[in-house]
């Protein structure tokens, strides 16, 4: 069996603890600056958590593929398991738009989403480690951020609407999107079609990173990662970190910073032996993440959020600590109530691999 580095299992449960606490506030209307997303150009601290779940899937991927490779397991069972996989993951993400779609007043079905971006990347990143060179890893990485940028530069600006990647999504997916003006038709996903390639480089770079980790080669897990760092400084002179289109400067920011974080558990839990804290998030991933995100549709549609928040929450802590404590404090819970499902899970050994 592939061995099992517990650094990696708990770096991915604390993005999917991230994940969960930066979606499920009490309400919209208040929530400190540091979680919520930059409103276009920039990068805050809840901007790194997606980019932090696909670059720890590219390294799950060299953990759990390559080895399997190695001892001798056919390509073809590997790839139709991954493909497999990653249709499963799409399914998902796509039943639970349709679902809010159906169940929440004023709501479009949408097609593209997190989880569908998640498959995607997850199964052309499994088609790289199984059937190419680790050569072949760095030349999409360039190609696909050199290739980005240019198409990003072709539209002449990166403006919401105007741009090359908003008006392909509007094309494709026409108003069944995250935002669709009716008036002018102008559409925007931050989940979109172009989006999704620089999305595989970020996946690709974690494939990479997760072969340095097996290999031990923390030394250069560290120099990648301020070289990532210094990258995507310097080319956000030019094209500006952008969660929405992630452009290749975000690209390179978010995974040097995740490049770090991963030296960092790794060092702390699998060297030093310290508790790999959410670790049993990161076993179930999808299955908190895609859970939570039923919970999400269900609590409004059934007319609880409100409810629950208000009486439970901003009645007592607004007036003391502010509308944004009780915010924060619904999603705390919301995290706490979720890890309390996940303990039991796996105490049971019941790991949802969907």
């Amino acid at each position: 069996m592939p061995q099992r580095f517990a650094s990696v299992d708990a770096l991915r449960g604390l993005t999917v603890v991230a994940m969960l606490l930066v979606n499920d506030p009490g309400t919209w209307d208040h929530v400190y600056a540091p979680l919520e997303h930059a409103e276009w150009n920039g990068c805050t601290l809840t901007d790194l958590v997606f980019p932090f779940f696909l670059f720890v899937m590219g390294a799950s991927v060299a953990l759990a593929i390559l080895p399997r490779l190695q001892q001798g397991a056919a390509p073809n069972v590997l790839r139709n398991a991954a493909l497999w996989r990653a249709v499963r993951i799409i399914a998902l993400g796509l039943a639970i738009n349709a679902l809010a779609a159906w169940w929440l007043p004023g709501r479009e079905m949408r097609w593209p989403g997190v989880l569908q971006r998640i498959g995607v990347c997850f199964a052309v990143v499994s088609l790289f480690a199984i059937y190419t060179p680790k050569r072949a890893w760095w030349i999409a990485i360039v190609a696909l951020l050199g290739g980005y940028a240019l198409l990003l530069m072709s539209s002449g600006t990166l403006a919401k609407w105007d741009n090359i990647v908003d008006h392909v999504d509007g094309a494709v997916f026409g108003r069944y999107v995250w935002d669709h003006n009716a008036a002018t038709g102008q559409a925007h996903d931050p989940e979109g079609l172009l989006a999704t390639l620089p999305s595989i480089a970020s996946s690709l770079i974690g494939l990479c990173a997760g072969v340095w980790l097996r290999e031990r080669r923390t030394q250069t897990l560290l120099v990648a990662g301020v070289i990532a760092l210094a990258l995507g400084w310097l080319w956000s002179q030019w094209i500006p970190f952008n969660k929405n289109l992630w452009t290749p400067s975000f690209v390179l920011w978010t995974t040097g910073w995740a490049m770090l974080a991963l030296l960092a558990c790794h060092t702390l839990v699998d060297v030093r032996g310290w508790p790999p804290i959410g670790r049993r998030f990161g076993v179930n991933a999808i299955a908190a993440y895609g859970g939570s995100e039923l919970m999400q549709v269900a609590l409004p549609a059934l007319g609880w959020q409100g409810a629950i928040y208000t009486r439970a929450f901003a009645s007592w802590i607004a007036p003391w600590g502010g509308d944004k404590l009780a915010s924060l404090a619904f999603a705390i819970v919301f995290v706490a109530l979720w890890w309390v499902i996940m303990w039991w899970m796996d105490r049971g050994k019941i790991y949802l691999k969907i």
